[in-house]
Protein backbone atom coordinates (compact mmCIF):
# COMPACT_ATOMS: atom_id res chain seq x y z
CA UNK A 1 0.00 0.00 0.00
CA UNK A 2 1.47 3.29 -0.58
CA UNK A 3 2.00 5.68 1.55
CA UNK A 4 -1.21 7.88 2.31
CA UNK A 5 -1.36 11.46 4.20
CA UNK A 6 -3.01 10.62 7.28
CA UNK A 7 -4.81 13.44 8.13
CA UNK A 8 -8.90 13.60 6.81
CA UNK A 9 -8.50 16.61 4.48
CA UNK A 10 -5.53 15.37 2.54
CA UNK A 11 -7.21 12.25 2.06
CA UNK A 12 -10.75 13.53 1.06
CA UNK A 13 -8.40 15.65 -1.54
CA UNK A 14 -6.75 12.50 -2.67
CA UNK A 15 -9.67 10.76 -2.84
CA UNK A 16 -11.47 13.25 -5.09
CA UNK A 17 -8.74 13.32 -7.37
CA UNK A 18 -8.67 10.04 -7.74
CA UNK A 19 -12.68 9.81 -8.20
CA UNK A 20 -12.22 12.42 -11.05
CA UNK A 21 -9.11 10.28 -12.96
CA UNK A 22 -11.28 7.50 -12.87
CA UNK A 23 -14.62 9.08 -14.55
CA UNK A 24 -11.94 10.46 -17.34
CA UNK A 25 -10.40 6.54 -17.42
CA UNK A 26 -14.26 5.44 -17.70
CA UNK A 27 -15.08 8.09 -20.27
CA UNK A 28 -11.78 7.38 -22.43
CA UNK A 29 -12.58 3.31 -22.35
CA UNK A 30 -16.56 3.87 -23.39
CA UNK A 31 -14.70 6.37 -26.50
CA UNK A 32 -12.62 3.57 -27.44
CA UNK A 33 -15.42 1.06 -27.28
CA UNK A 34 -17.33 3.23 -29.48
CA UNK A 35 -14.34 3.56 -32.09
CA UNK A 36 -14.12 0.06 -31.63
CA UNK A 37 -17.28 -0.95 -32.42
CA UNK A 38 -17.37 1.27 -35.06
CA UNK A 39 -14.58 -0.02 -36.95
CA UNK A 40 -16.00 -3.77 -36.44
CA UNK A 41 -19.05 -2.54 -38.28
CA UNK A 42 -17.85 -0.81 -40.96
CA UNK A 43 -15.61 -4.57 -41.63
CA UNK A 44 -18.87 -5.88 -41.39
CA UNK A 45 -20.92 -4.08 -43.90
CA UNK A 46 -17.71 -4.06 -46.16
CA UNK A 47 -18.73 -5.10 -49.94
CA UNK A 48 -17.21 -8.19 -50.85
CA UNK A 49 -14.64 -7.68 -53.61
CA UNK A 50 -15.62 -8.11 -57.17
CA UNK A 51 -14.45 -11.20 -58.90
CA UNK A 52 -12.70 -9.53 -61.80
CA UNK A 53 -10.62 -6.14 -61.80
CA UNK A 54 -9.83 -4.31 -64.88
CA UNK A 55 -5.98 -2.24 -64.56
CA UNK A 56 -6.81 0.78 -66.52
CA UNK A 57 -4.30 2.97 -68.25
CA UNK A 58 -2.61 6.17 -67.05
CA UNK A 59 -5.79 8.30 -68.36
CA UNK A 60 -9.37 7.54 -69.92
CA UNK A 61 -8.35 7.28 -73.09
CA UNK A 62 -5.67 4.56 -72.79
CA UNK A 63 -6.25 0.93 -73.32
CA UNK A 64 -6.57 -1.44 -70.63
CA UNK A 65 -3.62 -2.57 -68.80
CA UNK A 66 -4.37 -5.73 -67.29
CA UNK A 67 -7.23 -8.43 -66.23
CA UNK A 68 -6.98 -9.99 -62.63
CA UNK A 69 -8.76 -11.78 -60.35
CA UNK A 70 -10.62 -9.65 -57.79
CA UNK A 71 -8.00 -10.47 -55.24
CA UNK A 72 -5.13 -10.26 -56.50
CA UNK A 73 -2.52 -8.96 -54.30
CA UNK A 74 -0.73 -7.37 -58.14
CA UNK A 75 -3.16 -5.61 -59.58
CA UNK A 76 -2.72 -1.32 -59.27
CA UNK A 77 -4.51 1.07 -57.85
CA UNK A 78 -5.77 1.95 -61.74
CA UNK A 79 -8.61 -0.65 -61.24
CA UNK A 80 -12.28 -1.01 -61.10
CA UNK A 81 -14.61 -4.23 -60.85
CA UNK A 82 -15.82 -6.27 -64.03
CA UNK A 83 -18.33 -8.91 -64.80
CA UNK A 84 -16.73 -12.71 -65.93
CA UNK A 85 -17.88 -11.82 -69.18
CA UNK A 86 -16.13 -8.33 -69.50
CA UNK A 87 -13.07 -9.97 -68.42
CA UNK A 88 -13.13 -12.66 -71.31
CA UNK A 89 -14.04 -10.05 -74.01
CA UNK A 90 -10.91 -8.33 -72.45
CA UNK A 91 -8.94 -10.87 -72.96
CA UNK A 92 -10.11 -12.25 -76.45
CA UNK A 93 -9.76 -7.78 -77.25
CA UNK A 94 -5.80 -8.72 -76.38
CA UNK A 95 -5.72 -7.10 -72.57
CA UNK A 96 -3.03 -9.01 -71.28
CA UNK A 97 -3.68 -11.16 -68.21
CA UNK A 98 -1.86 -10.61 -65.01
CA UNK A 99 0.78 -12.83 -64.23
CA UNK A 100 0.49 -13.31 -60.99
CA UNK A 101 -3.18 -14.03 -60.35
CA UNK A 102 -3.78 -15.93 -63.83
CA UNK A 103 -7.21 -14.91 -64.60
CA UNK A 104 -6.77 -16.44 -68.11
CA UNK A 105 -6.66 -19.94 -66.50
CA UNK A 106 -9.75 -18.87 -63.57
CA UNK A 107 -11.89 -18.07 -66.50
CA UNK A 108 -10.63 -21.23 -68.66
CA UNK A 109 -9.73 -18.90 -71.81
CA UNK A 110 -7.66 -20.37 -74.23
CA UNK A 111 -5.63 -18.04 -76.45
CA UNK A 112 -6.42 -19.05 -80.64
Amino acid sequence: MPDLPPDLPRLRTLETFLALLLDEVRRAIAAAETREAERQTGIERRPAPPDWLIELGLNRDSPAVQVHVGDCWNAGKRTRGIRRDEALRALADGVKACGACRPDSELGFLEG
